[in-house]
């Protein structure tokens, strides 16, 4: 049985501080694993956790699967950009490593399939592949991904910017590849949720509608005050 079973039907909560919030006083490796422990308290079957220092810290204080990730640089590919990136958070303890498989280029001049053949060939990781379109998504296929997630729709040029998750990209990945599907991106409560399962989504991610103190303070704050948020 593969790690991928069992998440099925469970809700993955992603640990991360804003990214583009360097003073984000969530940004700490030991808030972050109790940000984590709270949320497994609570029901989650996964984890998602951005670099290796916060997955080491994370898989120290819970006991549930990590999909770890890397972002870094400023370029487009910043989720776990090159093949170095993908193994070392691997090997910092994510069974599963998520990774930008959308078609553009990435820092290293390696294809997506070059970074998960460095993957099989140096960890255990299964790979889970971040994609914005139904065809990224077949082509993640065809390179050897475990599993495909809408993370980036709404975020490249090749998808269309939304406020609300893509479910219907959703269906269409379901519906289109023999892989596991995670519905992620913008996910903020249960009705949402439950439309990404019935959709055919075989986990949902949930990330700072529970777990960012500051997205949902400025949040709420914008709809009191129009443009208070912003400052």
């Amino acid at each position: 049985m593969s790690v991928l079973d069992d998440l099925a039907g469970g809700l993955v909560v992603s640990c991360q501080p804003l990214p583009d919030d360097p003073d984000d006083p969530m940004r700490d490796p030991y808030v972050q694993a109790r940000v984590a422990a709270a949320v497994v308290r609570g029901g989650a079957v996964a984890v998602r956790a951005n670099g290796p220092t916060d997955v080491r810290a994370i898989r120290a204080a819970v006991d549930v699967p990590l999909i770890g990730l890397y972002k870094h640089g400023a370029a487009d590919v910043f989720i776990t950009p090159t093949a170095e990136h993908a193994v070392e958070v691997a090997l910092a303890g994510a069974a599963i490593v998520a990774v930008d498989a959308t078609d553009r280029p990435r820092p290293d001049g390696r294809t997506f399939a070059d970074t998960v053949r460095a993957l099989r060939e140096q960890t255990d990781a299964l790979v889970l592949a971040d994609v914005s379109t139904l065809a990224e998504g077949v082509a993640a296929v065809e390179a050897g991904a475990d599993a495909v997630a809408t993370t980036l729709s709404g975020y490249t040029a090749a998808s269309a910017d939304a406020e609300r998750p893509d479910l219907a990209l959703v269906a269409a990945l379901a519906a289109g590849v023999p892989i596991p599907v995670f519905a992620e991106g913008r996910y903020r409560d249960g009705e949402q949720v439950g439309r990404a399962f019935a959709a055919g989504a075989h986990a949902v991610v949930v990330g700072n509608a529970l777990t960012s103190p500051l997205w949902l303070t400025r949040r709420l704050v914008s709809a009191l005050r129009p443009g208070a948020g912003n400052r």
